[in-house]
């Protein structure tokens, strides 16, 4: 099945460059892509959830960004990316230097997509589809988390379980474009960004896209 998904993946999207990190590579659907053009139903009939590992989300791109500006952030750690998706930041987390990375998400497919974009940029990411929400955080340096805010059930539970985590000791940066249910509230701004992305994804061609951090 593994090995099926990731067949399915190759042969469905193109190795590209995300527009804000230039420097990795990642197997992605565009408009000239099979999967570009598959409808809810259609996926449902070849019992494929929706892509979102197929597309490179913005808040992804800049915590991606912001990983490989600052390298110290990472470097020698072990890191979770939650909520992995296509694995653009467990890649580059890995590239700047981390010692471990496990790209967590409860799609089996975003593991085939982090194992072969993993591959493709020359580096080793672990996975895991067990929903982490369930525990408490696991003792580790660092939790990268980016585009969890789209539902507010969802983005309430994450920012609890992130809150968690930062109580007991770990560095918390989550990526986020404007979405409705971001809480700025006991956030602290790192960075923002204009990233390129599509009016087939998004409600407009570029996203001011921040990177936050939960601070001491």
């Amino acid at each position: 099945m593994i090995a099926d998904r990731e067949a399915f993946i190759l042969a469905n999207t193109k190795l590209s460059a995300p527009p804000h990190t230039p420097e990795l590579v990642l197997h992605l659907a565009d408009e000239i892509t099979p999967i570009w053009r598959l409808t809810e139903e259609e996926l449902g009939e070849i019992g494929l959830p929706p892509p979102f590992w197929a597309f490179a989300w913005a808040g992804g791109q800049a915590l991606a960004r912001y990983i490989l500006d600052n390298r110290e952030i990472v470097a020698g750690k072990r890191v979770i990316d939650f909520a992995s998706g296509s694995g653009i930041v467990a890649v580059a987390a890995m590239m700047a230097g981390a010692a471990h990375v496990l790209a967590a998400d409860v799609d089996d497919f975003c593991g085939a997509a982090a194992r072969v974009n993993a591959k493709a940029n020359g580096v080793l990411v672990d996975f895991t589809a067990e929903d982490l929400l369930d525990g408490p955080p696991p003792a580790v340096d660092v939790i990268l988390a980016g585009d969890i805010c789209y539902e507010k059930p969802l983005a309430e539970r994450v920012m609890a379980w992130l809150k968690a985590a930062r109580a007991q000791g770990t560095t918390v940066l989550i990526g986020d474009p404007g979405r409705t249910y971001f809480p700025k509230n006991g956030l602290e701004r790192l960075a923002e960004y204009q990233v390129a992305t599509t009016r087939e994804l998004e409600d407009m061609e570029v996203k001011k896209t921040g990177v936050w951090t939960l601070p001491d």
